[in-house]
């Protein structure tokens, strides 16, 4: 299967896990929510839209692995896997906060190569293939190439899951604060990096993560004509479990600040 065929399986099944938190975005009032760590839930809506998800990657795709945020299946016994996050902002979701996604990437050995990014918010879906750009309901979308701190708008995400991070955080929050024109916190690390990608954010940083939170978001910047690191510069972000993503100008800027204190 090529990896355009690749991508459309994953937007089929992105589309499939979104129409189940739309549905069920109204009815979160009576949902059962579950702590599996301090500041971290799984409700029935994250298994049913992970179940919706899961379906059409092993009907589409039935020999690659899938490493989803509730499960996984196959891990073992393939070098190409799906990375599922089935509701990339649980806490949102919890509240009534409609700033959340599915987020699908898929990763072989030398690398990602397709991320999905769907909003069922907003009806919008991010999607990118290695090598084939990236998109907006299929408009081609860029990076921005603002190339200075000073005028940019940076999104973060706290280490809720790593709190022995949070001195050294705070400290690169403040340096960040006192030299970009703003910082947000919107509580999905997928659409901090879809944003990225599409230029509302001109970059993005977070530490604590993991793959599934990564991995769908990471390859829409990098085929946004962007750059992603870990925040000491290494390539491998999605198993460091932490970012720096922007335009290849400020990439510069915000390693330099996450090299010295985080």
């Amino acid at each position: 299967m090529t990896d355009g065929a690749l991508e459309r399986v994953a937007i089929e099944a992105a589309h499939a896990g979104g129409d189940v938190l739309r549905r069920r975005f109204a009815e979160r009032a009576t949902l059962a929510v579950e702590t599996k760590a301090r500041h971290d839930y799984v409700t029935e809506v994250d298994l049913e839209a992970e179940a919706a998800v899961v379906e059409v990657l092993r009907q589409r795709t039935p020999h690659h692995a899938i490493l989803a945020e509730e499960g996984s299946l196959g891990a073992l016994e393939s070098s190409t896997r799906w990375i599922v996050d089935p509701l990339d902002g649980t806490t949102n979701f919890i509240h009534g906060v409609p700033t959340f996604a599915v987020s699908i990437g898929l990763q072989s050995d030398d690398g990602l190569l397709v991320g999905v990014v769907h909003d069922p918010c907003r009806d919008e879906t991010f999607h990118a293939r290695r090598g084939g750009g990236a998109f907006l309901n299929g408009q081609a979308i860029r990076c921005t190439t603002v190339p200075h701190l000073d005028t940019a708008l940076i999104a973060t995400g706290f280490p809720f899951r790593e709190m022995s991070r949070l001195a050294e955080y705070l400290r690169a929050f403040e340096r960040f604060v006192r030299t970009t024109s703003g910082l947000r916190r919107a509580g999905s690390a997928s659409l901090d990096l879809a944003y990225t990608a599409c230029g509302r954010y001109d970059g993005f940083f977070e530490v604590g993560l993991f793959p599934w939170d990564l991995a769908g978001g990471s390859l829409l910047v990098m085929e946004a004509s962007g750059t992603v690191t870990d925040v000491r510069g290494g390539s491998g972000f999605v198993e460091a479990g932490s970012v720096v993503a922007a335009g290849r100008g400020l990439h510069a800027e915000m390693l330099a600040i996450t090299r010295e204190l985080l």
